[in-house]
C-alpha cells in the first residue's frame, strides 16, 4: 500500500497528464509541429509512468513546459508556482488518500487542520503583532500543512504546540 507521499507523487503525475492532454486535445491554431512534438512528449511520459518510471515520465513532462515556452505557445499550460501546484496535487490525491489513510488517522490530520488553521487567525488578529512573529507563524503553519500533507500526525502536533505557544505568550490563548 502506498504512503501519503507516493500518493501525493502519484496525484502531481496525473494532474500534468490531464493538464496536457486538454491542451493537446484543444484546436488552439498554435505550430502543429510543436504539439505533435508535445504530443510526442506525453506519450513517452504516459507510457514511463506505466512502466513505473516516475521520474522519466517527470522529466519529460518538465521538458514539455520548456519547449511550450520557448516555443512561445500562448495557449500552453504554463508551470503552476509551488503553492498552485501542492493545492493542486492535493485536490487530486484526496479520494486517494482516503483509500490509504485510516478512519483514524484522517480524523485526527482533519482534527489538527482545524485547529491549526483556528490558532492561525487567532493570532493574525492580535492587535500590534510584530514582523518577527508573523513570520514565526507563516513558518510554523507551513511546516505544519507540509507535515498534514504527508499524513504525519505526530510532526503536524508538534507544529501545532509551537503555533499554541506563540498564541499564549500573545493572550490570544490560553
Amino acid at each position: 500500500m502506498p504512503d501519503a507521499y507516493e500518493v501525493m507523487l502519484e496525484a502531481e503525475l496525473n494532474k500534468a497528464f490531464d493538464v496536457w492532454s486538454g491542451y493537446l486535445d484543444a484546436r488552439t491554431g498554435e505550430d502543429p509541429e510543436i504539439r505533435v512534438r508535445l504530443r510526442s512528449f506525453l506519450e513517452r511520459a504516459g507510457a514511463a509512468a506505466a512502466e513505473g518510471d516516475s521520474e522519466r515520465a517527470r522529466a519529460l513532462i518538465a521538458d514539455m513546459y520548456d519547449e511550450a515556452r520557448e516555443a512561445g505557445l500562448r495557449w500552453a499550460p504554463c508551470l503552476p508556482r509551488p503553492c498552485e501546484a501542492d493545492g493542486q496535487a492535493r485536490d487530486y490525491a484526496k479520494d486517494t488518500l482516503r483509500q490509504v489513510l485510516s478512519l483514524g488517522l484522517r480524523d485526527r490530520l482533519d482534527h489538527i487542520a482545524i485547529f491549526l488553521s483556528v490558532t492561525n487567525r487567532r493570532i493574525q488578529a492580535a492587535p500590534g503583532l510584530d514582523e518577527a512573529t508573523r513570520q514565526d507563524v507563516r513558518y510554523i503553519t507551513a511546516r505544519a500543512g507540509m507535515a498534514l500533507d504527508l499524513a504525519h500526525a505526530t510532526a503536524a502536533s508538534r507544529e501545532l504546540e509551537r503555533l499554541k505557544e506563540i498564541a499564549r505568550r500573545w493572550g490570544v490563548e490560553r
